[in-house]
């Protein structure tokens, strides 16, 4: 195969005898929803930490509240960038288990740890200096100080973080996610009660404000990864792997193949979910009512976004066991199914969406400045559903066959050049908004960029997918 961005050998285009037998469209719908729903689950709990965040620090202050929204999304950047690289670790594995090299799967898991250790030191260093560009970017003072301690807090737990999701990455390859459910829950669990009192104090306990849902959000992030290191030791169907009898120090080489195809991965998320995240540092000048008004939208944007993202890690492992067989045909039926089960929900959600927005804006902030911001921004999330469910699930279904380089390029097009530059000059420099600077220009342009790479990424999928086409026996 040669398509640009591959990160792997083209297979041999010498058919098998014999073509192998492709699941029919509802057995693969039924495979992706097994596999995709435990995956939502862990999700909406663990983003709903996030949530818990802003409506805990938005029910202490304003200016707390504004702190969290602009330091959770400096950390949640820096954590996807790194966490995208680890995900390596999902389709190296998926091609052992479709291709059945057993003996490959726990030494992939040890690399994988490795790398995260490695990722973790420049990682914390960021968070617990973030200073300099908080000043950069105009954060007034008294916001820059408030994030800052936040982002020091949460730095402590970052190790941890990457470490939980390296093991993320191993137990959906292996098609066996549920556990990541009972991990999340006892995370939730713990950390929005412990959240809200190190944020108002109680008893003896002085209020912290945002620097107590930074110390939760570490504290819980070692209590995570503690019960999935429990979890590999104490479950016998692991043993197979010998993870813990044969561990292996850091190889370059693997280390080397997990960043070829990781670093595209980690760039493309980083480029993805900062698209959203930085628009908090361009609007601080704004004002903290924008910022904390944006800060809703993006957390209800992000929860919205967690159905499609679980589709497609469904549809990452799916197609990555399907390509490590050499079985090109249920690839290409795995990805159809996949499109079309992602664009039915998306769309669903949108209108579930626009006919419940004043209650759940209401939920989320008692401020009513803040209110009426996020009330003029919901709209967006909305109407790009479908195209954002199209261009994750391709992206996704593009790491499944290791094809990463050429996707990151697309993302840095799409989500830098027309959602941040792009949103930038709609907010600042377009008409009446050169006086009058409105968040709504980031979101409209986010919408444009959504809409490219769905665009875009379909038509790379479909020609990977012809491609392919030529490797089936007796087609």
């Amino acid at each position: 195969m040669t398509v640009a961005g591959a990160t792997s050998k083209a297979p041999s285009a010498q058919p098998s005898p014999v073509a192998p037998s492709v699941p029919g469209a509802l057995a693969i719908g039924r495979q992706l929803l097994h596999h995709a729903w435990p995956v939502l689950v862990a999700q909406l709990l663990s983003m709903s930490m996030m949530v818990a965040d802003t409506l805990i620090a938005g029910h202490y202050s304003t200016k707390d509240l504004a702190a969290v929204a602009v330091g959770s999304g400096l950390y949640i950047s820096v954590v996807m960038l790194l966490v995208g690289i680890l995900q390596s670790v999902a389709p190296t594995v998926a091609h052992h288990v479709g291709a059945d090299r057993h003996d490959e799967i726990g030494p992939a898991l040890h690399q994988g740890f490795w790398l995260a250790l490695m990722l973790a030191v420049p990682g914390t260093l960021l968070l617990a200096h973030p200073e300099a560009l908080l000043a950069r970017v105009g954060v007034p003072a008294d916001v820059a100080a408030t994030a800052s301690s936040y982002m020091l807090a949460t730095a402590f737990g970052l190790p941890a973080v990457l470490l939980h999701r390296t093991f993320y990455a191993f137990i959906n390859a292996l098609g066996r996610p549920r556990v990541l459910m009972a991990i999340s829950f006892i995370a939730t669990s713990t950390h929005i009660p412990l959240a809200w009192f190190l944020t108002h104090g109680l008893g003896p306990l002085p209020a912290l404000g945002a620097l107590g849902c930074g110390i939760s959000t570490a504290l819980v992030s070692w209590l995570g990864f503690a019960c999935a290191l429990a979890y590999l030791w104490r479950t016998p169907v692991y043993r197979r792997y010998r993870i813990f009898e044969r561990w292996q120090p850091p190889r370059a080489r693997a280390i080397g193949s997990l960043l070829r195809l990781g670093v595209p991965m980690g760039l493309s998320t980083f480029i993805e979910i900062t698209s959203f995240t930085l628009i908090a540092l361009f609007v601080a000048r704004i004002g903290a009512d924008a910022v904390a008004g944006h800060r809703v939208v993006a957390n209800l944007a992000a929860l919205v976004y967690m159905l499609p993202l679980a589709m497609s890690i469904a549809t990452l492992v799916l197609v990555g066991q399907a390509a490590g067989a050499r079985d090109w045909a249920r690839a290409r039926a795995t990805v159809r199914v996949s499109l079309w089960l992602t664009c039915a929900f998306a769309v669903t959600i949108g209108i579930a969406l626009w006919l419940v927005r004043g209650p759940v804006i209401a939920l989320s902030t008692s401020d009513p400045a803040v209110r009426a911001v996020a009330l003029g921004l919901i709209f967006y999330i909305c109407i790009y559903q479908l195209s954002d469910a199209i261009q994750t699930v391709a992206a996704h279904a593009l790491r499944g066959f290791k094809i990463t380089l050429l996707p990151m390029l697309l993302h840095t097009v799409c989500f830098w050049g027309i959602g941040l530059a792009g949103g930038y000059w709609l907010t600042y420099h377009v008409g009446a908004r050169t006086e009058q600077p409105s968040v709504a220009g980031f979101w409209e342009a986010s919408v444009a960029a959504t809409v490219l790479a769905s665009v875009l990424f379909g038509l790379l999928l479909r020609s990977v997918l012809r491609r392919h086409r030529e490797l089936d026996p007796g087609r």
